[in-house]
């Protein structure tokens, strides 16, 4: 497992992503990850009463789909308003999730102390990938899954991403979040504590009103382009908009107008040693 020993730069880098995230309005993002949440939870195999920790839940998408399947389940995230939203979602289905704020890095509870330990979406945009995943094993049980689902560098918002670090180029620290859709990189990450590893790639197919609709939905509510939108001149801004409307137009699979994408994601089913 790999062992980080910029400390300072990464944890400056983590407020910066957690300021990323707590703009835009990420609860209008969050529906992508539905389909997402509940396809990792189905590869996680979880039996009921089974002891589940969500890591970086946002608003909620894998807990609430463990909890659905009678999971005792925990979730965190570094974003209070996410968390809020995630706790209304949880009391509108009168399932009883526990919420506490917390990043993936410093996860407040002790070894060995869950069944599975799932993270879709999120612990890949931590700022300190060893750490996250050195946390991710530890507060597994022996024997307990880890189950991650991650946005691949190939596909879409892989692509997506890329494109907005062309506009406005990454602290040196910072590792890319679609490392963690890698078979590779994630198998150096987890480390010689997991065994039996499994990969499949998966898509999630997504429909906005056109190409420019798309750009513009993102720059608005997505906080990775949003905050990058932000930091840019007014020139700045419509090239990376231009950027942005050409991704999507090379990938759409629509005929009349709208944009239509399958955006790839690796699932990855540990277990720790």
């Amino acid at each position: 497992m790999t062992v980080t020993t910029d400390a300072p730069a990464l944890e400056a880098l983590k407020h910066k992503q957690q300021g990323i995230w707590s703009s835009g309005d990420y609860n209008k993002i969050a529906a992508i990850t539905v389909p997402v949440s509940e396809t990792l939870v189905e590869a996680a195999e979880l039996a009921p009463g089974a002891r589940v920790l969500d890591v970086a839940t946002g608003t909620g998408h894998v807990a609430l789909a463990a909890a659905r399947q009678f999971g005792q389940v925990s979730a965190v995230d570094y974003v209070p308003a996410l968390l809020e939203v995630a706790r209304r979602r949880a009391a509108a289905e009168g399932l009883p999730i526990e919420l506490k704020e917390a990043d993936a890095e410093n996860l407040p509870y002790d070894d060995h102390a869950f069944d599975a330990v799932l993270s879709a979406l999120g612990v890949m945009f931590t700022a300190d990938h060893a750490r996250a995943a050195a946390e991710l094993v530890r507060v597994s049980r022996p024997g307990g899954t880890i189950g991650l689902a991650n946005w691949t560098p190939e596909g879409f918002i892989g692509q997506l991403l890329a494109t907005v670090g062309r506009h406005v180029p990454p602290p040196p620290v910072a590792k890319p979040p679609t490392r963690w859709g890698k078979p590779d990189a994630v198998r150096e990450l987890l480390g010689e504590g997991v065994a039996h590893v499994r990969f499949e790639k998966r898509t999630v197919t997504q429909r906005y009103a056109s190409p420019e609709h798309f750009a513009d939905y993102f720059l608005t509510y997505y906080g990775p382009t949003h905050m990058a939108a932000k930091s840019l001149t007014d020139d700045g801004r419509v090239a990376l908009r231009d950027d942005i409307v050409e991704l999507a137009r090379a990938a759409n699979t629509a005929h009349d107008g709208s944009f239509t994408s399958r955006w790839e994601y690796l699932v990855t089913i540990a277990h720790k040693r």
